[in-house]
């Protein structure tokens, strides 16, 4: 779910548009590559769920001992990866946050949507690291 806060808020509220250069910028000091991580570790983390969701599902039906340990161990170590590429995007995009200009936004559109998908990156660090901790 946090995945879903994080690519929705930079997606709906992230880029702004500049009434004196007439395009549209990232909220995030005007780097792309901010908003554009934040976009891509939330739609793939959100779909790597999905996919081990099922795994879940199918889980049961594993019958080889191997093939579970398999699936235990491929769970731990993406949930691994995951909180380690949350920990950089909470990073990345704080940093950023915190060296935008404010004539850059002086009405300041989308900051609580900036500020969101910045709490729920730190957020989803936890949750990616507890599922290592708690995967049967």
């Amino acid at each position: 779910m946090f995945s879903i806060v994080v690519f929705g808020s930079i997606v709906n509220e992230g880029y702004l548009n500049s009434a004196s250069e007439g395009e549209e910028f990232c909220i995030y000091n005007r780097n792309p590559n901010a908003c554009s991580y934040g976009v891509a570790v939330g739609v793939l983390a959100f779909l790597t769920c999905l996919l081990y969701l099922a795994l879940d599902v199918y889980f049961p039906q594993i019958s080889s001992v191997k093939d579970r340990k398999k699936a235990v161990l491929s769970d731990i170590g993406v949930s691994a990866f995951w909180a380690f590429l949350w920990f950089v995007g909470f990073c990345y995009l704080a940093n950023q946050w915190q060296v935008s200009k404010p004539k850059d936004n002086p009405l300041n559109e989308g900051t609580d949507a900036a500020r969101a998908a910045i709490a729920f990156s730190f957020f989803s660090i936890f949750t990616w690291r507890s599922r290592v901790t708690s995967t049967p």
